[in-house]
């Protein structure tokens, strides 16, 4: 009699589940949580994409990561379009490029009304949810592309920029970048001067690439919370990009978040391993994506393919694969050091190597899911998906008007 009401139990619950968990894995609950909270991404480098003409983000695509209805399907509310252009590429040239980058953002709100809204404070981004819209912000990924000139910086400020990486891989003439030799011992006297503006004008400071003394130059000389747009922890993978334990403290210090990063080289450090056990692997992923998209300069094409070829590296047993769980391995740790109300999300699709299970953004009802079965409240996971960053803004934003209060 026990058995069979065991049994009877058991078959109870598995239909239970079945009920519960759709054929994607995630929940009711889950899916509820993560389509009534605002879910903000902080990098996306599908910029580059929209510099063709002929590319909507109305329209589902194939390859990629980023358009509208995965944007829909995957419950994401507002993302940051990076500006991004190689470090090398310096002077006039790099304000032109960032320009037209600004311009092809503003074309696609302009192209879908319905669907998108370029949005600039915090206010905006809630507005925009309300009204069932995804908001449009941007950010520009390295500092090179002010061309040493605060007015520069201003004009991308009035065009919708809200917030500027101080670096991109390697240094500027006023800051040192994590991945180059250092050359000014953190900021320079201008790039202090440059925080200083971006605290005025309302642009978050985003620490995302500096040097570890950048960080806390920056930190020590910035009056608004600072974003890392798209790092990930140290303690976990060993990339001088990511933050370490102690830096994502002083950050939360400054009411600051951490925005984890997806890519699989920030997120592991077996895979890191396997890059540095056998430097040629980066060497042959280079040559392949040369073959596929030229030597002209074609960014999209470059940043695209080298997601792929990647993948035909971990299915030939050349570098391992990475589960997406590792996004969460990286969120908890974030939690357990800076605390729950400063962490977030910064994906870098388009832009990286995105773990199995992690390929668009249809799939960000995961985290949420993930979250909810490690023991995360409700309220706490909202603040990972958004609220945190949306604090962030409304922080920054405060500090600016206090500033030009002042004169």
């Amino acid at each position: 009699m026990l058995s069979a009401f065991r049994a009877s139990a058991c078959v109870l619950g598995g239909l239970l589940v079945a009920t519960m968990v759709g054929g994607d894995g995630i929940s009711e609950r889950a899916r509820k949580l993560h389509f009534s909270a605002i879910v903000v991404d902080t990098h996306d480098d599908t910029t580059q994409r929209l510099l063709d003409e002929r590319f909507d983000l109305a329209d589902r695509h194939a390859d990629g990561s980023i358009d509208i209805p995965r944007m829909k399907a995957g419950g994401l509310d507002a993302i940051f379009f990076s500006i991004w252009i190689s470090g090398k590429l310096t002077g006039p040239e790099a304000v032109k490029r960032a320009e037209a980058q600004i311009a092809a953002v503003h074309e696609q709100v302009r192209r879908n009304p319905k669907d998108l809204l370029l949005a600039t404070t915090a206010r905006e981004v809630r507005a925009a949810k309300r009204e069932g819209k995804i908001a449009v912000l941007m950010g520009v990924e390295g500092g090179h592309m002010i061309n040493g000139n605060l007015d520069v910086l201003r004009s991308f400020a009035n065009s919708g920029v809200r917030y500027m990486t101080l670096t991109h891989s390697v240094n500027v003439e006023w800051a040192d970048s994590s991945t180059d030799k250092v050359a000014h011992n953190g900021l320079s006297d201008f790039g202090r001067r440059v925080v200083r503006e971006m605290n005025r004008l309302g642009v978050i400071v985003d620490i995302s690439h500096v040097s570890d003394k950048t960080f806390y130059d920056a930190l020590e000389v910035s009056q608004a919370p600072l974003l890392a747009s798209h790092s990930s922890c140290r303690a976990i993978c060993d990339a001088p990009r990511n933050m370490t334990d102690q830096m994502m403290k002083d950050l939360a210090l400054k009411r600051g978040v951490v925005q984890i990063n997806y890519h699989v080289g920030f997120l592991s450090q077996e895979f890191r391993e396997a890059e540095k056990k056998d430097p040629k692997i980066n060497e042959d992923i280079a040559l392949a994506v040369r073959q596929r998209c030229g030597d002209d300069g074609n960014e999209a094409c470059q940043l695209l393919e080298g997601d792929k070829i990647t993948r035909e590296f971990v299915a030939q047993g050349k570098l391992p694969r990475v589960d997406y769980a590792k996004i969460i391995e990286h969120i908890d740790h974030a939690v357990k050091v800076a605390g729950i109300d400063h962490v977030g999300l910064g994906s870098d699709f388009d832009g990286a190597n995105m773990p199995y299970g992690m390929e668009d953004v249809s799939m960000l009802p995961k985290i949420t899911e993930a979250l909810l079965r490690k023991g995360y409240s409700e309220g706490d996971v909202r603040k990972i998906l958004g609220e945190n960053t949306l604090r962030v803004m409304a922080g920054v934003e405060r500090v600016s008007r206090e500033l030009r209060s002042r004169k």
